[in-house]
C-alpha cells in the first residue's frame, strides 16, 4: 500500500470513529416505536404526514450538537454540570425522569422484540420478552461491553436502511405526491400519531446522552475532550432519513391498498415489492434485531444518567452502573408483561407519554450550553439560542396538546 492510500485509510478509519457516537444515537432513537409509529402513518395517511419527520429531525439535530459540544468542553458529565449549576436535587429529578421516559421505552422495546420472535415461531409473546430482557442483562457483564454495543447498533441500523431504501427504490414513490406530503396539514384523527413520532424522535434523553458518548470516546482513544470532533449530524440525519423511507414504503405499499396495520406481519407487507413472500419474515427479523439493540441501547442510556444522577458515576464498564441499566431492564420487561395485551398500542402510548417529562431535559441542556464560563469558544451561536428556544416551546406546546389529548 503506498503512503497516500495509507493516508486515505488513515483518515477514513478516524472519520468512522468520530461519527459512531451520532451514529449510536440515531440507533438508540430508531427501534421499534419508530418502525411502528411511521408505518402507522403512513398506512394510514399516506405520504401526507412527511412534514411531520422533519420538524423534530431538526430539533433533535440542534440539540445533540449542542450536548456534544457540552461533552467537549467541560471534563465532568452534563448532569455532574448540572448538580454544580442547580444543586443535587435538580440533578435527581433529571435522572429521575431519565430512568422514566427510558423504562417507557425499554417497554416498547421489550414489547417489540417479543412480538416479533412470537409472530415467527407462532408462540406467545412473554416468553420472548422474559428471554431477550434476561439475555440483554447477561450482555451487560461481558467485557468491552463498549465496542461490543457499538458493533451491533451500527450493524442493525446499516441493514434497516439498506432494506428500506431498496424497497424504495423498488416502489418508485411518485415524486410530486412525495413532495406535497412536506406540505404541513394535520389528517383528522392523525394528531396522536403525530405527537408519538415527534415525542420519540426529538428524543431530549438521546440528545443529552451524546455529551457521554464524546466523553466515553476521548476515553478510550485517551484524548482530550476537545480534540474529538462532533459528526453527530450525520446519525441523526440518517435517523430522518429512515423514518422518510419507511413511511414512504407504508404509503406506497399499504396505504394505496387500503391496507391497516393491525400486527407487526402487516408492516412487514412494506416490503412485498422487494423480498415478495419473503417480506413478513425478514421484517420480523430486522424489527427483532432493531428491538434488542434499543433493549440493550435505551438501558445504556437510562441505567447510565440514573447512576451518575445518584453520583454513582457513569463509566459504563463500572459493575455498579450495570446493575442500573438491569434495573431499566427489568422495570421495562414488568411493564411490558403487564400491560402487553395491545402491543403495537401499547409502543405508541409509551412514545405519547414521555414528552411530559422531557421539557426539563430541554432546559437543562440548553442553559449550560448558553454557560459561557462552562462552554468557552463552545458556547451556543445565535442560530443555536433561537432554534434552542424554539425546540423548547415545540416540546413544552406538545406537552400541552398531549395532556387534553390523553385526559379530555
Amino acid at each position: 500500500m503506498s503512503t497516500k492510500q495509507a493516508n486515505q485509510s488513515g483518515m477514513l478509519a478516524r472519520w468512522f470513529r468520530a461519527i459512531v457516537p451520532g451514529i449510536i444515537t440515531a440507533a438508540v432513537v430508531f427501534g421499534p416505536s419508530k418502525m411502528t409509529v411511521t408505518s402507522k402513518m403512513g398506512a394510514e395517511y399516506g405520504n401526507s404526514l412527511l412534514w411531520v419527520i422533519v420538524i423534530p429531525i431538526l430539533f433533535m439535530a440542534v440539540y445533540t450538537a449542542m450536548a456534544a459540544r457540552i461533552g467537549r468542553a467541560s471534563s465532568v458529565s452534563l448532569l455532574a454540570l448540572v448538580r454544580q449549576k442547580w444543586g443535587r436535587t435538580v440533578a435527581l429529578i433529571i435522572g429521575i425522569g431519565i430512568f422514566l421516559v427510558t423504562t417507557s421505552f425499554q417497554a416498547g422495546n421489550a414489547v417489540g422484540a417479543g412480538i416479533a420472535m412470537a409472530e415467527l415461531t407462532k408462540t406467545p409473546m412473554e416468553v420472548w420478552v422474559l428471554f431477550f430482557s434476561a439475555a440483554s442483562i447477561a450482555l451487560l457483564f461481558f467485557k468491552a461491553f463498549y465496542r461490543i454495543l457499538e458493533k451491533v447498533m451500527i450493524s442493525i441500523i446499516v441493514l434497516m436502511l439498506l432494506s428500506f431504501v431498496a424497497t424504495c427504490v423498488v416502489v418508485k414513490p411518485e415524486l410530486s405526491a412525495v413532495l406535497d406530503g412536506l406540505h404541513p396539514v394535520i389528517p383528522e384523527g392523525s394528531l396522536p400519531l403525530i405527537i408519538a413520532f415527534m415525542a420519540s424522535a426529538f428524543s431530549l434523553v438521546g440528545a443529552l446522552y451524546q455529551a457521554y458518548l464524546v466523553q466515553e470516546k476521548a476515553r478510550n482513544l485517551q484524548l482530550a475532550n476537545n480534540e474529538v470532533e462532533d459528526k453527530s449530524l450525520t446519525g441523526i440525519l440518517l435517523l430522518g432519513f429512515m423514518s422518510a423511507c419507511v413511511m414512504i414504503c407504508a404509503a406506497s405499499v399499504l396505504h394505496t391498498q387500503g391496507l391497516h396495520i393491525e400486527s407487526a406481519a402487516d408492516m412487514g407487507r412494506s416490503l412485498e415489492p422487494l423480498f415478495g413472500s419473503f417480506a413478513t419474515g425478514l421484517f420480523l427479523v430486522g424489527l427483532l434485531g432493531a428491538a434488542v439493540s434499543s433493549l440493550i441501547g435505551n438501558a445504556t442510556v437510562g441505567g447510565t444518567l440514573l447512576s451518575d444522577a445518584l453520583g454513582k458515576g457513569f463509566q459504563m464498564d463500572k459493575k455498579g452502573v450495570k446493575v442500573y441499566i438491569a434495573l431499566v431492564m427489568v422495570a421495562g420487561a414488568s411493564i411490558a408483561l403487564l400491560f402487553g395485551g395491545l402491543p403495537l398500542e401499547l409502543i405508541v402510548f409509551a412514545q405519547r407519554v414521555t414528552i411530559f417529562i422531557v421539557p426539563a431535559i430541554g432546559l437543562a441542556i440548553y442553559a449550560i450550553s448558553n454557560d459561557k464560563a462552562i462552554m468557552g469558544d463552545l458556547v451556543n451561536g445565535r442560530w443555536s439560542r433561537v432554534m434552542g428556544l424554539l425546540g423548547l416551546v415545540l416540546v413544552f406546546v406538545l406537552a400541552v396538546v398531549n395532556f387534553r389529548q390523553l385526559f379530555f
